[in-house]
């Protein structure tokens, strides 16, 4: 499947524990790439992705695929977000408790497509799984599940919300590898919301930092992040395998 540029100029007024916040985002998202969402709660993180999927309706402004328009606030166009054929990993999963792991990538799969579905099981290891309703699964095993349903739409769109906030240090970096492979077999242009920035600088490659509802920083997470300092001291960020005591001195790896 072949992935357009997507136009998105919006306003939006959202209601916060502090009183009404106009959000305003204006950006080009190219396909192939992972753009990520970075602010404080509240921002507004969640109601762009919204916004994007069809489900949030903005204030003002226009969503553009290609050459089809999605929203036109002036013409008042909305298309719905089946035809916008979006994949969305809500944070909570929102698994169909009802059916089996099988059973909820194939319904995303409509019309039924056979192939697909078994190269998603194959893809996400999830063959022992497959005949297991949700309850059954570990948290780690319902992102799999869920990653692999948003994927089965053959999206145009991906959009990941806080994917992995849910998961242990080692489930993450584990599930974090299985997005990088997702988004290499299907190429689709991916949003995710994260708080992590060591998460970012693994997957991504752009960033907006969206501060107050407007994009206060956009860049590659290198020109994002490099500039942060903590009391005056360069912030260095990475996973700390060890910390080892040498006399006075601790050694950390």
């Amino acid at each position: 499947m072949e992935h357009a540029v997507i136009h998105i100029d919006i306003i939006k007024n959202i209601h916060t524990a502090h009183g009404t916040l106009p959000l305003s985002f204006s950006a080009q998202l190219h396909p192939g790439d992972i753009h990520a969402l970075y602010g404080e709660s509240g921002a507004g993180k969640t109601t762009i992705l919204r916004i994007l999927a069809g489900l949030t309706t903005p204030d003002e402004g226009y969503i553009r695929y290609g050459k089809t328009l999605w929203y036109d606030s002036k013409n008042k166009i909305n298309i719905s977000t089946q035809e916008r054929n979006i994949g969305f990993m809500f944070q909570d999963y929102a698994l169909f408790p009802h059916m089996t792991v099988l059973q909820n990538i194939q319904f995303a799969a409509l019309p039924f497509d056979t192939a697909l579905c078994t190269s998603l099981i194959h893809s996400f290891n999830l063959q022992e799984l497959q005949h297991r309703k949700p309850h059954q699964l570990s948290g780690g095993q319902k992102q799999r599940v869920a990653l692999a349903r948003a994927l089965a739409r053959k999206p145009s769109l991906l959009l990941l919300d806080e994917p992995l906030s849910a998961l242990d240090s080692t489930m993450r970096q584990s599930l974090q590898l299985e997005i990088k492979k997702a988004h290499e077999l299907f190429h689709a242009c991916t949003i995710m919301v994260s708080h992590d920035v060591f998460e970012i600088c693994v997957l991504a490659h752009k960033v907006f930092a969206i501060s107050n509802g407007v994009i206060a920083k956009h860049g590659t997470p290198s020109e994002v992040f490099r500039a942060n300092t903590i009391s005056g001291k360069v912030q260095i960020t990475g996973r700390i395998s060890s910390i080892a005591q040498h006399e006075t001195l601790y050694i950390v790896t």
